[in-house]
């Protein structure tokens, strides 16, 4: 992100953190309660407040407050460049229902276009208002990226191999002799679904971190289905990779078919980029249209 737009959208955050919602956060029946300015002189007159640098400033006085992020701001977040990380802004690609005139007709240019998701089929919403966004569509979209890690852009999502992942998932992802021939070794061997790429396995192949990422082993069936994270999370709460009969919610299938955005976007930057952060809270406190 170019320092002036960053500089720009994050004052515009920071205004209203310590401005523009004093009064939100005040409880009506208690006059002793302190208003969100007077909170905050006091947090650093107490030293119980330490801010370096603007995302910790955006964690400090907006995410812990909980305060109400408006959709005008979130309507500037989608309409400038670099407002998640470098790229263009997202209504250049997404600014219309109409599937002929914007990408999988998604229109990110009003409120309830963004509420409504994409129309064309199959039409899908990008998130539940009221809760986390960060596993939905547009979570994904603005933190995940797609895998290998570095595979271009321009690669394609329909070559057989992804197909035929998504086919042994759509079957119940049952470990037989063609899951043993045919779908593990796809995780196992370089340049298969990108040139120049490594094997899946070479990130992941095992349960324990280091040296796996996520402590995800794709060397295996019995490591596939367990998942991310066992041992952070515990085996009961691992982060299921594979959904039997519905690719759409496996992990694996996702990160092989879903781009980061903005389209081009450098993996290496921040996947918790503090505006991507401020969109989420939105959405969490209900994603409002005011």
């Amino acid at each position: 992100m170019t320092p002036t737009t960053y500089s720009t959208i994050l004052t515009a955050a920071l205004c209203a953190a310590t401005l523009g919602f004093v009064g939100a956060a005040q409880a009506d029946d208690d006059e002793n309660t302190m208003t969100l300015s007077e909170q905050y002189a006091d947090d650093l007159r107490q030293g119980r407040l330490h801010v370096e640098g603007d995302h910790a400033a955006v964690t400090e006085l907006i995410l812990k407050k909980n305060l109400p992020i408006p959709y005008s701001y979130v309507a500037q977040l989608m309409a400038t460049p670099n407002a998640f990380g470098s790229g263009p802004a997202c209504i250049v690609c997404h600014a219309s229902s109409d599937p002929n005139k914007s990408y999988r007709g998604l229109d990110l240019s009003t409120c309830d276009g963004i509420k409504a998701g994409s129309t064309q089929s199959p039409a899908r919403v990008l998130f539940v208002p009221g809760e986390d966004p960060k596993r939905e569509i547009i979570g994904r979209h603005l933190r995940n990226n797609r895998m290998p890690f570095g595979v271009s852009f321009s690669v394609s999502k329909d070559q057989p191999e992804i197909q035929a992942i998504e086919a042994w998932i759509s079957g119940g992802a049952v470990n037989d002799d063609h899951f043993q021939k045919n779908i593990l070794p796809l995780f196992n061997t370089d340049n298969v679904f990108a040139e120049d790429m490594p094997a899946c396995s070479t990130c992941h192949m095992s349960n324990q971190e280091p040296p796996s990422f996520h402590e995800l082993d794709l060397t295996s069936y019995d490591g596939i289905m367990l998942g991310a994270d066992s041992v952070a999370h515990g085996v009961d709460h691992a982060t299921k990779v594979i959904i039997p009969g519905q690719p759409e919610l496996s992990g694996v299938f996702q990160h092989l078919t879903e781009d980061r955005m903005p389209p081009g976007i450098d993996p290496t930057e921040d996947r918790d980029h503090p505006n991507t952060q401020i969109l989420f809270a939105w959405i969490k406190q209900g994603a409002q249209c005011r």
